[in-house]
């Protein structure tokens, strides 16, 4: 799938006209892990909403493997088959009595048969953890608040989606719960193929994951590059409010105090290796 943005801005006018974005150029590919940082009211969540046909832009155009989602005639119930979108506390929208129910409501609209339906509804619920024999039946609102966001996010990958966007999917869960969530992404990223748009402000997690990683600041795109290009930019990321992962932090701040380390790595084993390598040759013979 390939995702076009071009000359794309979006006004919101609540009263108060505001410029959300302005002028994005933007092509996302198949199999990509997208990184998508910036401070509150960057226009973070206003990109990923155009991209899922939730709002139009004001301006440009949005294609989505050649088809034009501005024009009116767009399918968007197709659109949000292929790129799904999981919201910031996503447990917040769950409406039905049984787990089942909750799941299965989007394949439901994609008017599948009943027994595809069930098929999916398992598949995901296994995806994210949950057993689904265990699970079906019981209310979603009886759940603890990390098992609530995981029948959330199961709701969404019942769709099959291409493309799954995430904002701010780790926020409110403890270690284990963000833990169990970057694993899910790896492996939907790695054994299932899926593109994935990470949007978030846990720079460790960006760093991580993403291979790319786009920066945006009051409604447009200052960086889009590799992970280690972007957070090399030190003075520059801080300069826009953000933070940088917590072991390039580090390594950038030996650095400035004379130990000449690699400031590109984001595992703390590599980064263990490197500043033990560097005080190895720096000891006298």
């Amino acid at each position: 799938m390939l995702i076009e943005l071009k000359n794309v801005s979006h006004i919101y006018d609540d009263g108060q006209v505001t410029e959300a974005l302005r002028n994005i150029n933007l092509t996302i590919r198949e199999r990509e892990f997208i990184g998508l940082v910036g401070h509150t009211g960057s226009g973070k969540s206003t990109l990923v909403q155009l991209l899922n046909g939730l709002i139009k832009p004001s301006t440009g155009t949005i294609t989505i493997d050649g088809l034009n989602i501005t024009e009116g005639k767009t399918s968007l119930l197709g659109i949000r088959r292929k790129i799904g979108l999981v919201f910031q506390y996503p447990e917040h929208q769950l409406f039905e009595e049984t787990i089942y129910g909750d799941v299965a409501f989007g394949p439901r609209n994609l008017q599948l048969e009943e027994e595809e339906v069930e098929i999916r509804v398992r598949e995901a619920l296994e995806l994210v953890g949950l057993d689904y024999e265990e699970f079906k039946d019981r209310s979603p609102f009886n759940l603890s608040g990390g098992q609530q966001r995981k029948v959330a996010i199961a709701g969404v990958l019942a769709m099959k989606p291409e493309v799954l966007i995430l904002d701010e999917p780790s926020a409110g869960l403890d270690p284990q719960g963000r833990q169990q969530l970057i694993n899910l992404l790896e492996y939907l990223y790695e054994e299932k193929g899926m593109t994935i748009i990470l949007v978030s402000h846990r720079m460790e997690e960006i760093a991580r994951l993403s291979n790319r990683v786009i920066v945006m600041s009051e409604g447009e795109i200052i960086f889009d590059d590799r992970p280690e290009k972007v957070f090399s930019e030190v003075e520059r990321i801080r300069q826009l409010g953000l933070d940088l992962p917590e072991i390039t932090e580090i390594l950038w701040r030996l650095n400035k105090k004379g130990l000449q380390v690699r400031t590109d790595l984001f595992s703390l084993t590599e980064a263990v290796e490197e500043i033990s390598k560097e005080l190895r040759g720096a000891e006298p013979c």
